[in-house]
């Protein structure tokens, strides 16, 4: 048990070293700021943009949606279980067989989407100025890479990147927490190292693209070193929380709000990749075929650590 236990303590400075390091490194240098770079060292650092969208729609579609999902139909199909119990069986079939076949999932991952849409459209139309674009992000989108709106026509509109920023930083969040509990409810020394190199594996990558959204959205230097510091402190925060629950019932009281955070976290994933970070990476012409093996680069990444997280 104290093995079990030393164990665990040090997978919990493990996350917490790989979070700060991975985050704070396009932080701590400049080589990463696109604003100041030019030529190679630019697109450089936009096939690592479209990696960092390849990651993170493996981590929404491979990792978060599938925990979701799971979670949704083991907490529905105990639901049921007990529902059936306590009326003596004289429930409906036919009511259950539809509860049962609904996708509660998918509509609680859509929830989470039109979550950050809803958001965004209410900024709008109270502060429009709330989430423009900085002048930096101006003179991105009019000529980093020497192109004009002869292109293509027209440019996608400035990305409202400081807002869905903090969108993911808050989603990744609650992933990080309960990616901690999973590791500190684990019963035996093999089972937590098992787990815990897995969720290693994909963090530094995770955390890494995190922030360098937050470097590329024109975010404050104390902002985003605020950022990255509470989000390096979310995983030993459920870990912690696994410990001090592992002699209860982990399932009783909370299954159920975990999978609905899970599955919110992931359309909030779905719709920073798709409506912020692809559409800024892909606006130019520049290396089309380059930036989608860079964007399935990332996802095979995360789609191979599927196997064991």
């Amino acid at each position: 048990m104290e093995l079990l236990l030393g164990v665990k303590i040090g997978c919990l400075f493990s996350l917490l070293l790989l979070t700060l390091v991975c985050g704070l490194i396009p932080i701590c240098f400049k080589w990463f700021q696109i604003h100041a770079a030019t030529g190679r060292h630019r697109r450089v650092l936009s096939f690592l943009g479209c990696t960092s969208a390849g990651v993170f729609l493996g981590a929404g579609l491979m990792h978060m949606t599938a925990e979701a999902l799971e979670g949704i139909e083991s907490e529905l199909q105990r639901f049921m279980v007990q529902n059936r119990t306590e009326n003596g069986g004289s429930s409906s079939n036919a009511a259950d067989s539809a509860q049962e076949e609904y996708p509660y999932g998918e509509l609680i991952i859509s929830l989470g989407f039109f979550l950050v849409f809803l958001l965004e459209s209410l900024a709008l139309q109270c502060c429009p100025g709330a989430t423009g674009q900085s002048a930096m992000q101006k003179e991105e989108w009019r000529g980093a890479h020497g192109l004009e709106l002869h292109s293509h026509g027209h440019l996608p509109s400035p990305s409202r990147g400081p807002l869905r920023a903090l969108i993911l930083l808050l989603s990744l969040s609650f992933h990080s927490v309960f990616e901690g509990l999973a590791v500190g409810l684990q019963p035996t020394v093999a089972a937590t190292l098992q787990l815990c190199l897995a969720v290693l594996a994909h963090k530094g990558l995770i955390v890494f693209g995190v922030g360098l959204r937050l470097v590329q959205v024109g975010t404050g230097p104390r902002w985003t070193m605020f950022s990255i510091m509470a989000l390096a402190l979310m995983s030993p925060l459920g870990l912690t929380l696994g410990l001090a629950v592992a002699g209860g019932d982990p399932e009783k009281g909370w299954g159920l709000a975990q999978a609905v955070l899970e599955g919110v976290a992931a359309g909030t994933f779905l719709y920073v990749t798709f409506l912020e970070i692809l559409p800024r990476e892909l606006a130019a012409p520049e290396a089309p075929l380059a930036k989608w093996g860079c964007v399935a680069a990332g996802f095979a990444f995360m789609a191979f650590i599927a196997l064991w997280a």
